[in-house]
């Protein structure tokens, strides 16, 4: 199309207000805020931690993603947008990207088309810098322990039990596994090591799930980095790195506020991965919207069988939050896709393959409605290529569930694409709800996560590898199984293998290696081939990204 636009260009393009009409839009006194430029504001939130939350929570949330695209995040914008449209007192808060899927694969996580959250360059590269000091944080922790141990090891660790990796915020699988303090005697310990991306760190986890820096400073001391030669924990406190962390992250930790293209206000702060760690974006950003507003849009990564499950059963368990109503996001393109149709045939109509792959959009509807008791409507984010009888399937399906499905066109006209969704999701917010979670944290980590496998993944139950296994017992035998469970899975299946699409049957989840992320306050569950450092693709998004002359970014996204 001769008048396409990137979602780039549609971004530079925007009108923004100063940020401080922003926040006085938002009803935030200035004199808590830090700008940081024009268009980007830190919020010191310490004035608002007695307020109490009106809002009513929305959390959008998605099928299992495919090639295709599904706009969860595109959604979350527009629905803000829209609902401020109708009228209504609304709030976003969304996490913020990584660069390793920036410069990678899936490119920028700040929306898209007409439904953005800007300055969208800012947000989706250092941002105010955030991840840096989380990084910086996880490094600190990493740095302490290799000189507790070459300053005599009082702790007496176990060079060969040692847990804690550093970290960096891109994708460099090279970084995997190596071995550091190579040299001299004065150059440190030998020893094997490694490296996350900074959005699989506990330290990420903990940031967001902190409450205020009382709280931060607390988890952090609780993040267990090795175990002694008698099977001890060594945790941050013991090495005395938590002050300096949280000095680290003072600033980090206070919500960033910027706005839609539509000048809204949207808090975008923290970021953990949504299959390895859980995927939303900070308590402190969320909790904080509730304060100011009637609703509050905010969105779990990946399908429902990730993040919302961690947003219900790890956040909100955290958090106290309890949601009025869950978006489910899905386009026809990408339930033909999950019907066996190839990314290349997509455009053309296929009801066979769609009503093949409309079981996967199902059953997350139907996990949200009886698992977890929460009412559900079934966003279909438009793309110019479906047709009306292939739209008309998904909202026949859906109905048969007590389920709307609504066309959403926000992608193209922006929060008024959006206003049929808007009104929907404000009528479904005003209905009750039993909201419960999956499983009770006081089961055994088998229990929960075969609650976990057979209500959610509807898989037929849990296999432990003989090093699981192995180390279940410990972390029973320390006390440290009595926390919710972070399931770390890939994101395109329901199952633990990346090619069963739609909702496979007759599978069970095998389970490769237990970690606890006593900061965090959750166990982890690694299961198929599921990597806390991410590889860069032959084809990296980076090598598009470039800058003119006059300092304006191209090609991101």
């Amino acid at each position: 199309m001769a008048d396409y636009k990137s979602d780039i260009e549609i971004a530079q393009e925007a009108n923004m207000l100063p940020i401080e009409e922003v926040a006085n839009k938002a009803g935030i006194d200035w004199a808590t805020c830090e700008p940081y430029g024009h268009y980007k504001a830190k919020v010191d939130i310490h004035s608002y931690k007695d307020a109490p939350m009106k809002a009513k929570l929305i959390l959008v949330t998605a099928i299992n993603p495919t090639p295709a695209g599904e706009g969860k995040t595109t959604t979350s914008v527009g629905l803000h947008d829209a609902l401020c449209a109708i009228g209504k007192s609304s709030m976003l808060a969304l996490r913020e990207p990584s660069l390793g899927p920036v410069f990678g694969v899936k490119g920028g996580a700040a929306g898209g088309g007409y439904a953005q959250v800007v300055p969208m360059e800012d947000i989706n590269l250092h941002f105010t810098g955030d991840f840096h000091a989380i990084g910086a944080a996880n490094n600190l922790i990493a740095a302490m322990l290799d000189n507790h141990i070459k300053q005599g090891n009082e702790l007496d660790i176990d060079l060969n039990n040692i847990i804690w990796r550093r970290c960096v915020d891109m994708n460099d699988r090279q970084l995997r596994n190596v071995v550091d303090g190579l040299g001299t005697a004065g150059d440190g310990v030998c020893r094997e090591d490694g490296f996350d991306i900074t959005v699989a760190s506990e330290v990420m986890a903990v940031f967001c799930l902190a409450t205020d820096l009382d709280d931060l400073k607390a988890r952090l001391g609780r993040i267990i980095v090795a175990y002694s030669r008698t099977g001890k924990p060594v945790t941050v406190s013991d090495i005395k790195a938590e002050g300096a962390c949280t000095a680290l992250l003072k600033d980090a930790i206070k919500p960033n506020l910027v706005q839609t293209l539509e000048n809204n206000p949207a808090f975008v702060h923290g970021g953990p991965f949504a299959n390895i760690a859980h995927g939303c974006n900070s308590v402190q950003a969320t909790t904080t919207a509730m304060k100011m507003a009637d609703y509050v849009v905010t969105e779990a990564g990946f399908g429902a069988d990730l993040g919302a499950e961690k947003f219900l059963d790890i956040k909100c368990r955290a958090a106290g939050l309890k949601p009025s109503c869950v978006v489910i996001v899905a386009t026809v393109r990408a339930l033909k896709h999950h019907g066996g149709v190839a990314k290349a045939d997509l455009n053309t109509e296929n009801l066979e393959a769609l009503e093949a792959g409309l079981p996967n959009l199902l059953q997350h509807v139907e996990n949200i409605q009886k698992v977890y008791g929460l009412p559900a409507v079934v966003a279909i984010n438009a793309f110019p290529t479906d047709t009306e009888a292939e739209l008309k399937l998904v909202q026949d399906k859906c109905a048969e569930l007590g389920v709307n499905a609504v066309l959403a066109e926000h992608w193209a006209k922006g929060g008024e694409g959006a206003k049929a969704l808007a009104e929907e999701v404000v009528r479904v917010c005003d209905q009750p709800n039993d909201f419960h979670f999956s499983y009770d944290v006081e089961q055994s980590i088998e229990e929960k996560l075969n609650a976990i496998a057979t209500k959610i993944y509807h898989a037929d139950g849990v296999d432990f590898t003989p090093k699981a296994k192995k180390q279940l017992e410990q972390l029973e035998s320390l006390g440290l199984d009595k926390v919710p469970i972070c399931v770390a899975k890939t994101q395109y299946s329901f199952a633990d293998d990346a090619t069963k699409l739609g909702a496979p049957k007759d599978f069970r989840i095998t389970v490769r290696n237990l970690k606890i992320s006593a900061g965090a306050g959750f166990i982890v569950a690694l299961t198929g081939e599921i990597m806390t450092m991410p590889g860069l693709p032959k084809r990296p998004a980076a090598e598009k990204i470039d800058v003119t002359a006059d300092g304006k970014i191209v090609g991101l996204f």
